[in-house]
């Protein structure tokens, strides 16, 4: 049994659908279902008993406590986070809240459930921590793909409140010698990923007639990592990863934001030749503090755990297309009120 925390949101759902049908492994499912925390990624688990979905806070100390008596996980694999750049500019708050905090909460209970543990259980368990690339900040053209020994330099709360918590875990492991693992990734993309991020954004907008907003020049790079490629990726950690190491998961490929959006425009023409796609484009106002550039080197988790993307950009991106233009359920589900709503009356 393993502890999933952030289970019902985009990469969270998509691990744990990708852990049960590559080790059937049972799952419990720790979600506090905000407006990026959808069931509806988990619907084909639906009576499955190999998965227990627990609608709760990773900062509910008495939560996590109780969690961790009754189910005796051997592993905790946290995806819990705000994640949004855009939202925590305009709201930080809740990403200090979420993402500290509640990594704090959640290291803690931890611990101390951790250190009262048999030998033997304390040795194999590990907790692992996703987190992101924007830790490292931002880099010049041409320079050299975040390491893991990259200095941290965040640039926005978001990347801040994510850093900040990568402190606790590392810290967690110095003071305390609980065996943690942590990873850092480039952008996902792929399927289940709420409309807001740019690539899913993009989609949505596109079949629908709207514009398609790109920020400032469009020239901003970021390195796209396929779900699914992360989601091995941290199988492969947890299975063989170093407590205390850091791994970062990279796609091996870097795009201008201005390519990703053609290229999503050039996939959708295939399906709807008489459209012109490419004609919606508009460059809009740069964000604040927009970080130019992400590259990762993913080179230790290649050479040590043997692990590397299996989707070019080019393959996962037209797996991606597929699956928003096959899930137009899915799609009016998140965009809609009825869902949260549907959440506050089910678990009131």
């Amino acid at each position: 049994m393993i502890l999933v925390t952030g289970g019902a949101g985009f990469i969270g759902a998509n691990f744990v659908l990708d852990w049960l049908a590559a080790t059937g492994e049972p799952v419990v499912n720790l979600d506090k279902l905000t407006y990026a925390g959808n069931l509806g990624n988990l619907a084909s688990l639906s009576g499955d008993d190999r998965h227990v979905f627990v609608r709760g806070d990773i900062g509910d100390r008495d939560r996590v406590d109780g969690l961790l008596r009754e189910y005796r996980p051997r592993a905790i694999v946290n995806f819990a986070a705000e994640t949004h750049v855009d939202r925590s500019i305009h709201g930080p708050a809740a990403f200090i809240e979420t993402n500290v905090v509640g990594t704090f909460n959640l290291l803690d209970a931890t611990r101390a459930w951790w250190a009262a543990l048999a030998q033997a259980e304390r040795d194999e368990f590990r907790f692992l921590h996703v987190s992101t690339d924007e830790v490292y900040g931002s880099l010049d053209a041409g320079a050299p793909g975040f390491s893991e020994v990259t200095p941290f330099a965040p640039n926005s709360p978001y990347s801040a409140s994510k850093a900040a918590a990568d402190h606790l875990v590392r810290a967690y492991r110095h003071t305390y010698g609980l065996p943690t693992l942590t990873t850092n990734c480039s952008n996902n993309y792929g399927p289940r990923q709420f409309p807001e991020k740019l690539i899913p954004l993009m989609i949505v907008n596109a079949i629908g007639g709207k514009p398609l907003p790109v920020y400032g020049d469009g020239l901003n790079v970021r390195d796209w990592l396929y779900v699914g490629d992360h989601c091995s990726a941290i199988r492969a950690v947890l299975a063989g990863g170093v407590p205390g190491e850091t791994y970062n998961v990279g796609g091996n490929a870097e795009m201008a934001n201005i390519d990703v959006v053609r290229s999503i425009c050039e996939v959708l023409s295939e399906a709807d030749p008489d459209t012109d796609y490419a004609a919606l484009v508009t460059y809009v106002t740069d964000r604040p503090g927009h970080d130019r550039r992400y590259a990762i080197d993913a080179g230790k988790i290649r050479r040590e755990l043997g692990w590397e993307p299996a989707e070019t950009f080019a393959s996962g991106l037209r797996q991606t297309v597929r699956w928003y233009l096959g899930n137009a359920d899915w799609l009016a589900s998140v965009s809609s009120k009825d869902y949260q709503k549907w959440i506050s009356l089910q678990y009131a």
